[in-house]
């Protein structure tokens, strides 16, 4: 895939995120896909966003940076958002809270394959303690 076609492809699956659209997620992820090295499949990505969803009920992921150097993809997405209760082991409780995560993947069939996620953790233990 083209840079252009790598982009285009993961601006349509964040928006597919955004809309909680899962019967299509397998549009944009492998079935075999793997999280942070483990291989977890497609159902069990699944399992892991509608988590998510569940924790942070107003969770939206927007791209502040994206890169794409074929079969790779990079992008730093930021996150404002109030968790309902722990977020990352953090007794966030509806708190307001900003973060980022560095995220790479890797694009196999034009699909994303391998995902490795960087939360800034620290971010959100900032806040907390200010707040």
């Amino acid at each position: 895939m083209a840079p252009e076609d790598l982009a285009a492809l993961y601006r349509g699956y964040i928006a597919c995120l955004n809309r909680q659209d899962w019967k299509r997620l397998g549009d944009f992820v492998a079935d075999a896909v793997a999280y942070n090295g483990e291989r977890i499949g497609l159902a069990g990505y699944r399992r892991m966003l509608e988590n998510d969803f569940a924790a942070i009920p107003d969770l939206s992921f927007e791209v502040a940076l994206l890169a794409c150097e074929p079969p790779q993809i990079a992008s730093r997405l930021e996150f404002d958002c109030t968790p309902v209760g722990r977020l990352f082991g953090l007794p966030v409780n509806g708190r307001r809270v900003r973060f980022a995560e560095n995220v790479f993947y890797r694009v196999k069939d034009a699909r994303i394959a391998e995902v490795w996620s960087v939360i800034d953790k620290s971010a959100i233990e900032a806040q907390l303690q200010t707040s």
